[in-house]
């Protein structure tokens, strides 16, 4: 068993366990998009990043990809943490702001404006679908092309595949192709519907080292019961 420290509480975790397994299994939610059990990990979206160590040696890490190890201290809602998943999350509202996915993420972490040149495409390149072809449908019909700026996912040469059995796979673990947000002012990138502006919880801004984690709010519970 690994032994290691997840926002204070001292636990032990099989070998080979990743930090994104343990924090899930404790009840400490990360949000990921590339990542889905049955699949291998790819930290491609960097939406679970966690940090960990102390002081000046504290990091973040994609906790999809980071395998838990012995005496590791772990914080999974960092101001930091908060703050790195803003960023990708504006980010990603550049790329593909109808995701209905991205959408529920950024109001969940109340984003309120996207400071990036909008895009409007359709991929976020997570490699979801193309891990799905190869290692669940057992195809390998598509996969990443080019690089950079130019790197995009589809057949070799863009000619229809010859193995694609049309299962429809590739669609239904795409993030961005799973529903899509209907807002009214596409323009404005942020559709904000689904975002609860003004949550009665505590001042969180005063923990530095640790956010509110909880889900669902117990705060927000406590008040829609009544």
């Amino acid at each position: 068993m690994i032994n290691l420290t997840i926002n204070g509480l001292d636990v032990s975790v099989e070998e080979g366990a990743t930090i994104l397994e343990a924090a899930r299994f404790l009840g400490f939610p990360i949000p990921t998009l590339c990542h889905r059990e049955g699949l291998s990990p790819a930290g491609a979206c960097r939406l679970c990043v966690v940090e960990i160590g102390q002081g000046q040696n504290a990091k973040l890490v994609s906790s999809c990809t980071y395998p838990a190890e012995e005496g590791l201290n772990v914080r999974t809602a960092s101001v930091r943490v908060i703050k790195a998943r803003k960023m990708i999350l504006e980010l990603l509202l550049a790329s593909c702001p109808q995701s209905k996915k991205i959408q529920d993420l950024a109001s969940a972490y109340q984003i309120r404006q996207q400071r990036f040149k909008q895009e409007y495409d359709d991929c976020i390149l997570c490699g979801l679908c193309v891990r799905m072809c190869e290692e669940q449908m057992m195809a390998k019909a598509i996969g990443f092309r080019g690089r950079g700026e130019n790197r995009s996912i589809g057949t070799p040469f863009d000619v229809q595949s010859d193995v694609c059995r049309f299962c429809g796979g590739c669609m239904y673990i795409c993030p961005a192709c799973q529903l899509r947000c209907t807002y009214s002012e596409p323009e404005k990138a942020i559709c904000g519907g689904c975002a609860n502006l003004s949550p009665p919880c505590i001042e969180k801004e005063q923990y530095d080292d640790m956010m509110c984690y909880m889900k669902p709010c117990v705060a927000c519970e406590i008040v829609k019961d009544k």
